[in-house]
C-alpha cells in the first residue's frame, strides 16, 4: 500500500518512471494491524460509515503512536509529513478520505480471506 501511494505521488509530480518507497520499519508497523482484527469482528454488523470512522482514527493512532515511540528510541520515523495539515509530522489530516477507503478495502479483504480455514 505504502509503495502503491508513494508511486502515485511520484506520478502526479511528474516522475513517470512511478518510482514508489517505503522503510523496512513498515513491515514491524503493518504487522501490529493483527490486532484490528477482533475490532472488526465487534463492528462489522455497523453502518459502513460509522466503521469507516473509526477506522481513520485506529489508523490514525497507529500512525502516531509508531511514529512517536520510533522517535522517541530511535530518533526516526519512517515517514515526515510536511503542510499545514501535519500533525507533529506523524499524520495528517487531509489523509482521512484515504484512510477510511483503506479501513473498508480491508473489511471486504478480511471477510474475503475468512472462508480460509488457516491454523
Amino acid at each position: 500500500m505504502e509503495i502503491i501511494w508513494t508511486g502515485l505521488h511520484s506520478l502526479i509530480t511528474g516522475n513517470l518512471k512511478m518510482q514508489g518507497y517505503t522503510s523496512m520499519w513498515m513491515f514491524l508497523i503493518y504487522g501490529c494491524a493483527v490486532f484490528l482484527e477482533p475490532i472488526h469482528d465487534i463492528i462489522k454488523r455497523w453502518r459502513w460509515y460509522t466503521r469507516g470512522i473509526i477506522w481513520v482514527v485506529l489508523i490514525w493512532g497507529m500512525e502516531y503512536t509508531s511514529g512517536f515511540i520510533m522517535i522517541g528510541l530511535l530518533g526516526i520515523a519512517p515517514w515526515h509529513y510536511l503542510g499545514p495539515f501535519a500533525i507533529d509530522n506523524l499524520v495528517r489530516i487531509d489523509y482521512a478520505p484515504a484512510w477510511f477507503a483503506a479501513g473498508l478495502i480491508f473489511e471486504s479483504m478480511h471477510k474475503k480471506l475468512d472462508i480460509y480455514d488457516i491454523v
